[in-house]
């Protein structure tokens, strides 16, 4: 499901959409996840992508502004009546791209951290059920340290 939504955003902004990953909890193998598909946007030029982004409404998706990232451009879609999907537009270059992307296969490669950090995403489900806002904050803690060890380990794995 995933590559075809990820195909469908590319081929809705060709020229400007240079690259559409999928990240989440649904991009990391054997791990239980809420069914919302998470992808990032990299984009040429930001300003173009604001013009255009009006394509996006055609596949369902609403514009939510930066929601607390500078140079983020947020949408959601809902399917059913419920959130299915997320995506963040960054333009080429910025840190939350290679963030989300070293997180992701710092996950993907240690199955050990993905564990907790499944454990931790169910004991918040359970305390948040209502409350995305509490649930992702909760849960931002670990995230920062596993963005730090992530960073650690693909340096290291870069100078192998």
């Amino acid at each position: 499901m995933a590559a075809e939504e990820a195909e469908l955003i590319k081929s809705s902004l060709p020229e400007i959409i240079l690259q559409v990953y999928h990240i989440g909890s649904t991009s990391i193998p054997d791990i239980k996840a809420k069914p919302i598909l998470d992808f990032v946007l990299v984009v040429d030029d930001l300003e173009r992508f604001d013009q255009e982004a009006d394509q996006l409404k055609g596949l369902g998706y609403k514009a939510k502004g930066e929601r607390g990232i500078s140079g983020r451009r947020f949408f959601s879609k809902d399917t059913d009546g419920v959130r299915s999907h997320h995506l963040h537009a960054f333009e080429q270059g910025h840190s939350e791209i290679e963030r989300h992307l070293l997180f992701r296969d710092y996950l993907r490669t240690h199955p050990e951290a993905a564990r907790r950090y499944q454990e931790l995403k169910e004991e918040l489900a359970q305390r948040f059920p209502n409350r995305s806002g509490n649930y992702t904050e909760a849960k931002s803690d670990f995230i920062l340290s596993m963005d730090e060890v992530a960073r650690y380990w693909h340096q290291r794995k870069q100078g192998e």
